[in-house]
């Protein structure tokens, strides 16, 4: 359950956000990010440091206006954070102790689909669909 609730999350994720529409997806992602990095703000575990990361993540996600590769980016980051802060034991929420593991496990997910480009997931699937049905005979 550790591992496959924060995958399902992540496809979730990915889901619903490929039902908004290009330019919007990628600047909601994008807003997404920059709220990810103050994520930890109020538990203020690793003191200045989360200022630093927060400020870090903003200038990621301004730069994901543009790029869904500065977006995949800033989930990756988090990552790193969310694995951190699992370590030390200041998990994202104080009431649920592997909150942070289960976030370090979802948000690549969502990291490695931004930087495939953020498709939409009815796009993705046809293409795949396309690629490998079988051609008719002649």
């Amino acid at each position: 359950m550790t591992v496959v609730v924060p995958l399902f999350v992540g496809v979730l994720y990915v889901t619903l956000m490929s039902l908004i529409r290009e330019p919007h997806r990628r600047t909601f992602n994008a807003l997404m990010v920059a709220g990810a990095g103050a994520a930890y703000l109020s538990g203020g575990g690793l003191g200045v440091a989360e200022i630093a990361f927060t400020a870090v993540m903003v200038y990621v996600a301004f730069r994901g206006l543009g790029s869904w590769t500065f977006i995949g980016i800033g989930w990756l980051l988090h990552t790193a954070w969310d694995v951190v802060h699992h370590l030390r034991g200041e998990p994202i929420l104080p009431f649920a102790h592997d909150s942070s593991l289960g976030c370090a496990i979802c948000d690549p997910v969502i990291a490695l689909w931004c930087l495939a480009g953020g498709p939409s997931v009815t796009t993705a699937a046809r293409g795949l669909l396309t690629r490998t049905s079988p051609t008719p005979g002649p």
